[in-house]
């Protein structure tokens, strides 16, 4: 399994925007889809954004579209979240997560271990 690590995270305020990002490392995240997930306090983990292997399709939880974009580039073993016009609803941890085949659900094989977002109003 891929091993995952997440960084970008932080304070801001609303209205900012953060990018998340995500470097895999054991093996190369080309042969897995990626998606991120958030998990707010004392509620369940939700599927934010995902991406397949080539980057050509792209799925989003109704809050993401329009304000998140997610990205990869497999050269640099790395996928991305950019997160704009942030609200304090945004805030939870957020996850990167990689499987061999692309969902919504939080299933996926590999997860790091989170980056804190906190949006302040």
């Amino acid at each position: 399994q891929v091993q995952l690590v997440e960084s970008g995270g932080g304070l801001v305020q609303a209205g900012g925007s953060l990018r998340l990002s995500c470097v895999g490392s054991g093996r190369l995240i080309s042969i897995y889809a990626m998606g991120w997930f958030r998990q707010a306090p004392g509620k369940e983990r939700e599927f934010v954004a995902a991406i397949s292997r080539s980057g050509g399709v792209t799925n989003y939880a109704n809050f993401a579209k329009g304000r998140f974009t997610i990205s990869r580039d497999n050269a640099k073993n790395t996928v991305y979240l950019q997160m704009n016009s942030l609200k304090p609803e945004d805030t939870a941890v957020y996850y990167c997560a990689a499987d061999l085949l692309v969902g919504i659900r939080p299933d996926y094989a590999s997860w790091g271990q989170g980056t804190e977002v906190n949006v302040s109003s």
